[in-house]
């Protein structure tokens, strides 16, 4: 007798349940690790939130919105950071909702949830799922604007050009690399007949002149801040190091999609040892338009993403692996045929269960076993309200003020940052990545350094005391680990620079 799991039914009958199913419990996975195993944000959400507290036009770190949203979702819930976990996860599942409403208008209901099945898998080992910032912003922008530019392509809708110019603002608002994505998605259009005769409307000029009003602001801040030139190439002894570095990154790439590596596998005709009738997902026939359009943005953004990197000596795949990933599971069902057999269901569903849960299994026992194994610092571990109140009310029961700013060890400095008040973030040894703060402004308006206090002195670095002059240590202050473990207690060193007047 044919035996056909339920979760099958499910596909077959309600997809859109499905989606709806696996996105809930991947969101719920991941609060709960930020709930319970959280004591302070990661350290690029607490430097996020801490340039975003500014509502600067432009940083050293890129265009402004993800910044600003941080802050607006951090506010909105009694500055508290779980806001910014929520907006974190609310964009991961509308990234893996918008890649399905793409998939469906390709693939058909059925397979676009294969689709998202496989995506995920890229999105929880590729990827961070809570530090919300540019490239977990950028993932729904570029998702909603390749939806829209199928729309455009296929059939043509004006109602589609406004939703494609706010997304293509809003990219260029988030990510430095919305540049070139967008020069991708227009080359594509270029290459087609159908996106040739679009562009030669007048809808596009519209379009082009909403991403210049949109855009505009941070545009200015980049011409005046002489931010637009590329960077070196490099000389040719150089070439052999980078050509390591970008293989690195291709290898980072592989094993972000590990997870539908080993599904496709498992699921080959040739590794079953036995004959047996699979359940079939079934499609309509791919239009040879939609085959290509999958496929060039499945390889376009990893490889040239990737190329540029390696070239320049980037830290990351230009863009992060989320977008020049996304597009990988859809390519291959698309690629797997109108007609997909289940094999091995049970099996399948554990080895997607486990690609999911594996990254957030890590961070828990990452949180639990190093401090009892290795005795390593883990940075979510740092008890960052009692650091922030603790500071905060030390400098206003001395001074009778608010605590303006907060200068010192960037780390800590920026966990005071989240305290009440919200004082101003001021990185002493860089000035001029917190424009907003200047050494007279701090030594006008008073502040607390931070240090880690390497004995109970608590005598401040050289470089420290050599930037603030006649600087009076405090007794350190210990504060626990949420586990401790191994390692020994986190003693900060601390001085009080008092307001001037």
């Amino acid at each position: 007798m044919r035996f056909t799991s339920l979760v099958v039914e499910l596909i077959r009958a309600r997809p859109r349940l499905v989606v709806i199913i696996v996105l809930l419990c991947q969101a719920a996975l991941w609060l709960a690790v930020a709930l319970l195993f959280y004591r302070s944000p990661p350290t690029h959400l607490t430097t996020a939130l801490a340039f975003g507290r500014e509502y600067q036009v432009g940083t050293d770190l890129g265009p402004p919105l993800s910044f600003w949203l941080a802050d607006i979702a951090y506010r909105l819930t009694g500055n508290h950071v779980v806001g910014v976990y929520l907006l974190a996860v609310l964009a991961s599942s509308a990234t893996l909702w918008l890649v399905y409403l793409l998939a469906r208008m390709i693939v058909g209901g059925q397979q676009a949830v294969l689709a998202v099945l496989l995506t995920m898998t890229i999105t929880a080992f590729g990827t961070p799922t809570l530090e919300f910032g540019p490239e977990v912003l950028a993932r729904p922008l570029w998702a909603a604007l390749l939806l829209h530019s199928w729309q455009l392509l296929r059939q043509n809708r004006r109602s589609a050009w406004f939703a494609w110019s706010i997304e293509a603002g809003l990219l260029l608002l988030t990510t430095s690399s919305a540049i070139g994505l967008l020069l991708l998605v227009i080359g594509f259009a270029l290459s087609a007949p159908q996106g040739r005769r679009i562009l030669k409307s007048f809808d596009p000029l519209l379009a082009l002149l909403v991403v210049l009003v949109l855009a505009l602001p941070y545009l200015i801040f980049v011409l005046r801040a002489d931010g637009v030139a590329m960077p070196p190439l490099p000389v040719l002894a150089e070439l052999g190091g980078r050509a390591k570095h970008w293989l690195a990154m291709v290898g980072g790439l592989l094993l972000a999609m590990s997870g539908i590596i080993l599904l496709v596998a498992l699921n080959a005709s040739w590794f079953s040892r036995e004959e047996t009738e699979a359940p079939i997902i079934y499609r309509p026939p791919v239009d040879p338009l939609a085959r290509d359009f999958v496929y060039c943005f499945a390889l376009a953004p990893a490889i040239a993403g990737s190329l540029i990197s390696g070239l320049f000596n980037l830290d990351t795949v230009l863009g992060g692996p989320g977008i020049a990933l996304l597009m990988v599971g859809l390519a291959m069902v698309v690629a797997s045929g109108d007609l997909i057999q289940l094999r091995r269901q049970r099996i399948l569903r554990a080895v997607w269960a486990a690609t999911i849960a594996i990254p957030a299994v890590l961070v828990v026992g990452a949180s639990i076993v190093l401090p009892w194994t290795t005795g390593s610092e883990v940075a979510t571990a740092m008890p960052a309200h009692e650091i922030a109140q603790f500071f905060v009310d030390s400098f206003e029961r001395r001074t009778n003020q608010k605590l303006r700013a907060v200068a010192g060890d960037p780390q800590l400095a920026q966990l005071v940052a989240l305290g009440r008040g919200r004082p101003h973030l001021f990185l002493d040894a860089t000035p001029r990545r917190t424009p907003w703060e200047t050494q007279a402004q701090f030594a006008e308006s008073g502040g607390v350094v931070l240090w880690r206090a390497a004995d109970t002195v608590g005598t401040p670095p050289p470089e420290i005391a050599q930037r603030f002059p006649g600087l009076v240590p405090e007794v350190p202050h210990s504060f626990d680990w949420m586990i401790n473990g191994r390692q020994p207690v986190l003693r900060i060193g601390w001085a009080i620079v008092r307001p001037k007047g």
